[in-house]
């Protein structure tokens, strides 16, 4: 058989199989896969030998066609992600919530109890859609909590590129037959999922995290917030999914008039969390009394909206937040103006031709998620949130007692791969962020490309890129907490600034690396990390235990975190060193609190 046949051929093939692995197909389409090559090869170098070319292009062409279809064909199946990894897990006891009788299962070393998918609410589906979420269903016998539920509705991103990105942005990609499938996705989404440390225990201090996606995507079983690193050191932890997108945040007139409330419906799910654990969470040990509420980009961008609304008013004592707010006299995301909010849904009800709230409410969910139109943002609707939330944190009548929140040093590279910047046209692209002292801005540091270990393989690059990138950090991630800092700070609330630095082989400094060192994930992906990454990991989650049980970070074997209230120039570096350092923003800081008052 000649070599310019097979070469080629198994050139596409190789190619083949890794598509099929970063798809996510199952193992019938390798199987497939190798029976369509074989086959071809066979073919070829004996049915076809010496015929006619175009025979032979036939041929080539069955081949490509075949492994298409293959594609196609062992697509991988919806099925919902387990509570834990390991075969025939074992199942807990039954505990007793306020809608009937659930089990869960353990860790594989029983060290951990965990309970996924836990109803907190209704299904918001049909008439709820766009309504404050409900009570959940009383359910009789017992409900086996041993997998996660459904995502909330999204645009799914393709397996292909999701891999992709986990093998070149976040470097954490494996081979394994573990992951052939999709998670489940649905409107009926409201759902939460509970560690606790395995036993009787009994008031123990309670973290309700948030995950982020800029309210319109995300999860609650990404490994890097998995809660069983602190449930080890004796802390139950919550997570929950809540209505995104459309779903979520979709404002409208005749919405407001019918409820006096709009826009904000992601907003409400996570009130009527908060509102679950205070009524459930003694029976899983947990001290309804003692809740410090945290989340990680819009995440902490609801975090402090929470802080402010009338709906969460004691139902948390302390905030953790991780890469955002929504502080600034004008946020930069995550937030809308009503107006905008109102015409957004008008967008949407044209968009899709429907007369009335009605035929809006009878859209199937499958269609809607593809709308052109986004809302994913936060609004003033008088009900969820009664004004500005800066005014709020003004007036000093903030809900929590205690804060501890900071930002990435390379939070923006993931947000900006489309932008090319040279020095020339730098003010211009910062305009949005500066306004009219955007030229000042431009000055402030130096000017620079991208670092090289941030240098991402898609990204446009520029000979000022790497200043663009740091100022859209100080904007969108470093002023969204030193504006909440210095308000609770005003207010005579305690609070501790992190400045992460830390590289390492995945994700850096870069948005969201911080998260599986504050939550203790990293042996989920050890291969990436070194020593000094353990012990930073170990810090870190000192410091957030810390500040769960006792409102201060500080304690027996970390370094001293002085609090922002005593020098608001210095936040606490986490990196290869932590120690309290010089905020590197605080001139930039000065020119952004000149455009915020122009906003006022």
């Amino acid at each position: 058989m000649k070599l310019g046949l097979i070469i080629p051929a198994v050139i596409i093939f190789l190619i083949f199989l890794a598509v099929l692995e970063l798809s996510k197909n199952t193992v019938l389409g390798w199987v497939l896969a190798a029976i369509v090559f074989a086959a071809f090869l066979i073919v070829n170098g004996t049915v076809l030998k010496g015929g006619a070319w175009y025979i032979k292009a036939l041929s080539w062409a069955m081949f490509i066609a075949l492994l298409g279809a293959d594609l196609w064909l062992t697509q991988p199946p919806i099925r919902a992600v387990p509570a834990v990894d390991y075969k025939n897990p074992v199942e807990t006891g039954v505990v007793s919530v306020t809608e009937g009788a659930l089990t869960g299962v353990y860790s594989e070393d029983k060290a951990v109890e965990l309970y996924m998918g836990v109803p907190y609410a209704k299904p918001p589906v049909g008439e709820l859609r766009w309504k404050a979420p409900q009570d959940a269903e009383k359910w009789d016998g017992v409900r086996k909590c041993d997998t996660y539920a459904p995502q909330a509705m999204q645009g799914r991103t393709p397996a292909l590129m999701g891999s992709l990105v986990d093998l070149f942005i976040y470097k954490q990609y494996r081979v394994t037959t573990k992951d052939n499938f999709l998670a489940p996705m649905s409107e009926d989404c409201l759902y939460l999922n509970i560690w606790k440390p395995a036993g009787e225990i009994k008031d123990a201090p309670v973290l309700v995290f948030i995950h982020g996606g800029s309210l319109n995507s995300g999860q609650t079983w990404w490994s890097e917030y998995n809660g069983e690193a602190l449930a080890r050191r004796g802390i139950v932890v919550v997570n929950f999914a809540y209505r995104l997108g459309v779903f979520g945040y979709l404002g409208h007139p005749e919405l407001l008039d019918e409820a006096g409330s709009t826009g904000n419906y992601g907003l409400l799910d996570q009130v009527k969390a908060l509102e679950w654990v205070q009524k459930n969470i003694g029976a899983f040990g947990g001290d309804k009394n003692n809740v410090t509420l945290a989340g990680e980009s819009a995440g902490s961008s609801s975090v402090s909206a929470l802080c402010v609304s009338p709906l969460a008013k004691g139902l948390f004592r302390r905030a953790i937040g991780e890469s955002s707010s929504v502080t600034g006299v004008k946020p930069y995301h995550t937030f809308r103006t009503l107006d905008a909010a109102l015409k957004g849904g008008e967008d949407v009800q044209k968009e899709f031709g429907c007369a009335d709230l009605a035929e809006m409410r009878a859209i199937p969910a499958e269609k809607l998620v593809g709308t052109q139109f986004t809302p994913s943002a936060m609004t003033v609707d008088g009900y969820a949130l009664k004004e500005q939330p800066y005014l709020t944190y003004e007036r000093g009548e903030q809900n929590e007692e205690a804060l501890l929140n900071g930002y990435n040093k390379n939070e923006s590279i993931v947000f900006s791969f489309i932008y090319k910047v040279d020095e020339a046209d730098l003010a211009k692209n910062i305009e949005p962020l500066f306004g009219e002292f955007s030229e000042e801005a431009a000055k402030l540091l130096p000017v620079e490309e991208i670092s090289a270990p941030y240098k991402y393989i898609v990204d446009q690059g520029g000979s000022a890129k790497g200043t663009f990138d740091r100022l859209l950090t100080a904007a969108w991630f470093a002023y969204s907490h030193n504006s909440w800092s210095r308000l609770d700070a005003k207010a005579g609330i305690p609070v501790w600034e992190y400045y992460f630095t830390k590289d390492n082989g995945s994700m850096g400094s870069n948005h969201g690396g911080e998260m599986p060192y504050c939550y203790g994930n990293l042996n989920r992906h050890a291969w990436l990390y070194d020593e000094s990454d353990f012990a930073l990991e170990n810090t870190m989650l000192t410091y957030w235990e810390n500040f769960c049980r006792y409102g201060d970070p500080n304690g027996a074997g970390v370094p001293e975190w002085r609090k922002f209230n005593e020098d608001e120039t210095k936040v606490l570096e986490l990196g290869e060193k932590v120690g309290m350092v010089e905020d590197p923003f605080l001139e930039v800081y000065k020119l952004i609190d000149k455009y915020q008052d122009t906003q006022r």
